[in-house]
């Protein structure tokens, strides 16, 4: 293992899509993260955005910290030690998020990358995710000043099926699957209306969804769409699984759930939340996640009433002073 001299190790700093290599040594070294962690270190946007490279809708930067080998020179350095992501938005904001291989941490090499970030792209607009809200990440987001801006709860539930009840849709409601080459614009009309109060989701393009689509665990089976007589999508339950890996076992997730306005208030939202988790439970699956902002008061209750608890938490940090 290299010596312990963060401070003096190269940092590469790469604007635009990150090329296959790097991306494979970003992949590999989140796997370790969460094998670690038993929570992944960047988000799904965050992964979809690399992947998808200079051809994505999200402008992209990328940090990566190099630990060379005792033998080599540091231009020559071998092993990622740590790496940092900010998916940029088209207003000027941008969220961070930093991954630390488990072999190199407590040893300053978020700091050194952060401190990178800060020279290089400065810290306006900026925000970063913390998953799982770790101790070092608190204490680093403290050392530049930054709060907890927003609590994303990660709720689970390992109860039978014969247990949750009965998914009753409202009145001349039916439930089907998406269908791929039919239902994108349809889809993204309802997910815009049902989450106008909710950019990060509401603003999803054509492109994003084709990017998810293009996922290993896309289902369309498992992507649950109501709709009323005339065929006009008033609901949706995305699920997901996340397949087995190391140690953890597969498990299902509501993805996401969204009710247009027109049909709140009939019950749909629960009806459909049902609905996915027992597709997931057919799936031979015994546990199913979600995650929920903590604040949001209805969808904690419904969940808890489901069956659901309070699993683990990501924490988002901004600027204290709110700029």
């Amino acid at each position: 293992m290299s010596p312990v001299h963060p401070e003096n190790w190269p940092v590469l700093v790469i604007k635009g899509g990150v090329d296959d290599e790097l991306l494979r040594d970003f992949t590999a070294l989140a796997a370790a993260a969460e094998e670690s962690d038993g929570n992944p270190p960047l988000s799904e946007q965050t992964f979809v955005t690399l992947r998808a490279g200079e051809s994505g809708s999200h402008p992209l930067l990328a940090l990566a910290l190099y630990a060379p080998d005792e033998d080599s020179d540091p231009a020559t350095a071998q092993d990622l030690a740590g790496f940092a992501v900010v998916v940029e938005e088209a207003d000027g904001t941008g969220v961070l998020e930093v991954a630390v291989h488990p072999s190199y941490r407590n040893q300053g090499v978020a700091d050194r990358l952060v401190a990178t970030l800060k020279s290089s792209r400065g810290f306006d607009g900026l925000k970063a995710w913390s998953h799982g809200n770790h101790e070092a990440a608190a204490d680093l987001a403290a050392k530049y000043g930054y709060v907890p801006v927003r609590e994303l709860w990660k709720m689970r539930l390992t109860t039978s099926a014969a247990e949750l009840p009965e998914a009753v849709l409202p009145d001349n409601v039916t439930l089907r699957a998406f269908v791929p080459g039919q239902d994108e614009e349809a889809w993204l009309a309802a997910n815009k209306a049902a989450f106008s109060h909710h950019p990060e989701q509401g603003n999803m393009t054509q492109q994003d969804l084709e990017a998810r689509m293009a996922e290993d665990w896309f289902d369309p089976a498992g992507f649950l769409l109501a709709v009323d007589p005339s065929g006009r999508i008033l609901g949706f339950h995305w699920t997901k699984v996340h397949p087995r890996h190391g140690g953890h076992p597969a498990i299902g997730e509501v993805y996401v759930v969204g009710v247009t306005p027109e049909a709140q208030g009939m019950g749909l939202g629960k009806a459909l939340t049902v609905a996915g988790i027992r597709y997931l439970q057919d799936q031979g699956l015994h546990a199913v996640m979600l995650y929920t902002d903590a604040d949001n008061a209805p969808a904690v209750s419904l969940y808890r009433r489901l069956g659901f608890t309070r699993w683990d938490a990501d924490v988002m940090y901004g600027p204290k002073n709110g700029g």
